[in-house]
């Protein structure tokens, strides 16, 4: 439960029809393998402690007697643990029969939440049986003490900031207004459901689309554990299809049709982080709640959640390919709208052969495609300077030609001598004015020939070294619109191979290979024996984990002793602790110091989840300090 983390768990026993003695055996055999596990959330199905399939055996008061004797065995057997425990069975009250979830922890019975929507259509007839429960609150009289009984309830941790838990019973879901809106509504972070949905042909879809799409809506965690094996297939068969599902996102999923239990970790931070984000998700207090105070241990929830080394690329390459796709329109898709706001015709890049400028022209293409504008208007310069390779330099060369753009060459040394010598810059002397002389040059002659070609200057610039401000302000800082300022290195990669597969040009596809096989460098020191001598990665570390704590910091909100326990898990087999410690002060140190380049940043289209537009996503002060951060 450290760091908003807490395990939770969907059970499906195999239940035996009207039998809720061998039901309680099977109910406290998977309650103690879950206790085991250390599953905080465990969750059984609807009226599992007879059967969802008694039919009007539910009338018998010999089996609702029994149903209630092994309820409080059930609730013995949770002595000693803080788990909190729901299980359905028939209640009755008020001479009224209630499909009812019992929620138990440490021995006691807290409520019962009766089940609000009685499905009476095609092969369901609860009506015939039970009452439909209200959400208004009253206390009934169960085992020797007053229980709280309605749907108007919830459990808060006390320990655990955020953790509060709602329950609603099967159809209740599929209803279009259902309770667990109201719950969360009401503060509910995570939101259980005890169902006996059965199988028909696709309806295992549905059920989890209807799940993941409500967890999404309610920005919170949903359980949902399905009766299955053991009930009766008079007519119907349960496959005991279980779902646990955080914020739209499936965790886990049970196989159909195999009695056991499903683990998921959910991160109540993460949900915490979304609302407080979310000023359209408004609290209410409408209806009058019952929160119920509990306590649990706070321990180390020892996760089995598994969390991607590059969580801005989808691990699937059909969607991968998808995703590729679609940010492609993104990018050239604002760049169209610019062109035809300004009516410009033409468009100036500076070219280097490296990955970024590939990109970036790849884009400019498709936008100039959708417009139906020549090709040749593409103005695509080359400056070389010191630290220029003959790699680099060709490929440059082969992409502007095979794209057929206008390719122009202009070598800045002389340029940037002249400009050391008005300065008083050592030319021997390799440091940061050595670097940067070269960027804004070429910066400078890009902003003028876009003057006297009257065209835009396409930034090149991505999102990845933007947040660690690894660009020369006023240099390869500015453009006139920046296509690639919403995209992280790790899917710049992805975007140019993709290209290369799609593409329909052999030598097209062969170029954009070698730019993905060159090393990322600035190029803006002299090359040792031909080879780039400048590696970013060796300079700022490996983009692999400066996007992944950009992701975790700023999409999940993560505090850094968080990000630093998921990038542990993530790189284990990759990276040392020394190493990700290492790289994880550099970023946020340069993430903070270096936030005036973003403040000032050029136009250009956000694509993702995560973008650093000062006039969007993060509005972020340019003086703030890292201190807290950096520990």
């Amino acid at each position: 439960m450290n760091q908003g983390f807490i395990k939770v768990c969907a059970c499906t026993p195999k239940i035996t029809v009207a039998d809720p003695v061998k039901n309680a055996e099977a109910v406290i055999s998977l309650f103690e393998e879950a206790s085991e596990q250390g599953a905080k959330v465990i969750v059984f199905p609807e009226l599992c402690l007879t059967g969802y399939t008694c039919q009007d055996l539910f009338y018998q008061n010999h089996l609702l007697q029994s149903a209630r004797r092994e309820l409080i065995r059930i609730a013995e057997r949770t002595s000693g643990s803080d788990a909190l425990v729901f299980v359905g069975l028939p209640l009755e009250y008020q001479q009224k029969l209630f499909n009812v979830a019992a929620v138990l922890q440490n021995g006691k019975i807290l409520a019962f939440i009766p089940k609000r929507f009685l499905p009476n259509y095609d092969e369901f007839y609860e009506v015939r049986h039970f009452t439909p429960g209200k959400e208004e609150i009253v206390e009934i009289f169960f085992d020797q003490e007053t229980i709280p009984f309605g749907g108007n309830i919830l459990f808060s941790v006390l320990d655990m900031e955020g953790m509060v838990v709602g329950c609603e019973i099967c159809e209740d879901l599929w209803v279009p207004n259902p309770p667990s809106t109201n719950h969360a509504l009401h503060g509910a972070t995570l939101l259980v459901n005890l169902s006996a949905s059965n199988e028909t042909v696709g309806k295992d879809s549905y059920r989890k689309m209807l799940v993941s799409s409500t967890s999404a809506r309610l920005v919170s965690g949903y359980i949902y554990a399905s009766a299955g094996e053991g009930e009766s297939t008079q007519d119907l068969v349960f496959g005991g299809h279980n779902l646990i599902c955080e914020n739209g996102i499936i965790l886990a999923e049970s196989e159909r049709f195999a009695p056991g239990i499903v683990y998921g970790d959910f991160d109540l931070g993460r949900i915490r982080h979304e609302r407080r984000k979310m000023n359209t998700f408004l609290n209410e207090e409408s209806k009058k709640y019952h929160t119920i105070f509990i306590e649990m241990d706070v321990e180390e929830t020892k996760l089995s959640r598994y969390f991607s080394m590059t969580p801005f690329v989808p691990s699937s390459k059909l969607e991968r390919d998808k995703r590729c796709e679609d940010i492609l329109s993104i990018q050239a898709g604002g760049l169209q709208k610019r062109l035809e706001h300004t009516k410009a015709q033409k468009v100036v890049i500076g070219l280097s052969g490296g990955l970024d400028s590939t990109l970036a022209l790849l884009v400019i293409v498709r936008a100039f495609q959708k417009l139906s504008l020549p090709m040749e208007n593409i103005l695509t310069i080359t400056m070389p300077c010191f630290g220029t390779t003959d790699r680099t330099y060709d490929n440059a060369c082969k992409l502007a030609s095979i794209l057929g753009t206008t390719l122009k060459e202009i070598d800045i040394r002389q340029a940037v001598l002249l400009h050391f010598e008005q300065i008083g810059q050592n030319p021997e002397t390799l440091d940061v004015t050595y670097e940067n002389c070269q960027a804004r040059e070429r910066t400078q002659i890009l902003m003028d020939v876009a003057n006297k070609e009257n065209g835009l200057v396409i930034g090149t610039g991505d999102m990845s070294e933007l947040a660690l401000g690894f660009a020369t302000y006023n240099g390869d800082h500015m453009s006139m619109y920046g296509v690639n300022a919403g995209v992280p290195k790790t899917l710049v990669r992805h975007l140019v191979g993709y290209y290369a597969d799609v593409c329909d040009v052999a030598e097209l596809k062969i170029v954009l290979l070698d730019v993905l096989d060159t090393p990322v460098s600035p190029e803006l020191l002299p090359p040792i024996e031909g080879e780039i001598s400048q590696k970013t990665e060796d300079l700022v570390g490996p983009y692999e984990l400066h996007d992944f704590f950009l992701y975790y910091m700023l999409r999940m909100g993560y505090e850094p002793e968080k990000v630093l326990k998921v990038a542990l898990l993530a790189f284990k087999d990759v990276y040392s602790k020394e190493v990700i410690e290492k790289w994880m002060q550099m970023f946020y140190r340069r993430f903070f110091a270096q936030q005036f380049k973003r403040s000032c940043l050029p136009d250009g289209p956000k694509v993702g989840t995560v973008a650093l537009s000062p006039r969007g996503d993060l509005r972020m002060p340019s003086d703030a300090s890292a201190s807290i951060f950096l520990g």
